[in-house]
């Protein structure tokens, strides 16, 4: 008889652990979802300093213009062409980011302003240019 009762005393004491699994797994689902997936541009670049330089609050598109003049987003190499498209895939993925140029130092400005063109056409009023902090 004392098995018995020790034998239910230990099923009782069982802990269900099926309610705080569903719990995590839905706030995983939460957390992708909401998450701001932020596109490198797949290169470094050696960026101009600025005395004035701020952090901009938002910016998911990133795109650099190496000193060679080559236009990155999303760790492709496109060419001046090729910008305008890339950045609109990007900004149908995330419509309320704004675009970041990195510039090289060497960079030329034509390949700036041509970035800035493709980004002001399609709509983008958030355009940046990351500067680095001395």
């Amino acid at each position: 008889m004392q098995d018995v009762d020790q034998y239910q005393d230990d099923e009782e004491a069982e802990i269900n652990l099926t309610p705080m699994l569903d719990v995590v797994f839905i706030m995983l689902i939460f957390f992708i979802v909401t998450a701001v997936f932020v596109k490198d541009p797949g290169v470094e670049v050696s960026r101009p300093s600025a005395v004035t330089a701020i952090t901009p609050d938002r910016g998911s598109i990133f795109v650099a213009v190496t000193a060679n003049n080559e236009i990155w987003v999303d760790q492709r190499s496109v060419g001046a062409d090729g910008v305008r498209a890339a950045i609109e895939r990007l900004l149908a993925e995330n419509p309320e980011g704004g675009v970041v140029i990195q510039a090289d130092n060497g960079a030329a400005n034509e390949f700036v302003i041509n970035v800035m063109d493709a980004a002001r056409a399609i709509g983008i009023e958030d355009v940046t240019i990351a500067a680095a902090v001395p």
